[in-house]
């Protein structure tokens, strides 16, 4: 999944007019965890989600679900489910590639639902940097667009924040950069 995702990053560079090897060298040593989720039947799924509603603090996310489905994603004011195909991954952009690209790419609002009468089960591939390495969108980028929308921030920061202080959700990057600016020096 590492190189699959080192492919993504070069064509996300190549779109957003920069070098094309800038990402890949950004995340060539960076830090990866894959899950296995599991989601068992749930009687009434009205009452219940698998994952509430949130953005992926990561980079991107990779995953590749069942045939059940259940992952739903918000666009224009309401939920989608994404449809599972065996021959395809889903790709999601999470909250630090958002500030890597300086907010042209957007950080991906999803949520899992559970199934009545099937258990559901993913694998998901998270890719961020490695810890200490600075986030900040590619100078060419920032030039292009006039200023930079986010401060400098680790990996580590982020993951701090998530793990200690916020649990991701819609605004964890807003929030995330609020608590960044009032607890330590800014670099933006």
């Amino acid at each position: 999944m590492k190189k699959v995702s080192l492919v993504i990053f070069e064509l996300l560079a190549i779109s957003l007019g920069v070098d094309r090897l800038h990402y890949r060298k950004f995340f060539e040593d960076g830090s990866s965890i894959m899950r296995c989720n599991y989601y068992p039947p749930c009687n009434n799924s009205t009452l219940t989600l698998g994952t509430g509603p949130h953005c992926d603090p990561t980079s991107i996310t990779i995953l590749h679900q069942d045939q059940v489905g259940g992952l739903q994603v918000f666009s224009n004011n309401k939920w989608l489910a994404i449809r599972p195909r065996p021959d395809a991954l889903v790709v999601s952009i999470g909250d630090t590639f958002m500030a890597l690209s300086n907010g042209r790419y957007k950080s991906c609002l999803h949520r899992a639902v559970v199934n009545r009468d099937s258990e559901r089960r993913s694998l998901v591939f998270f890719v961020s940097p490695k810890e200490e390495k600075v986030v900040r969108p590619p100078q060419d980028l920032v030039s292009r667009e006039g200023q930079r929308i986010y401060p400098d921030f680790t990996w580590s920061d982020l993951l701090e924040f998530t793990q200690k202080h916020y649990r991701a959700d819609v605004a964890t990057l807003q929030s995330f950069i609020q608590w960044l600016l009032s607890s330590k020096p800014s670099t933006f």
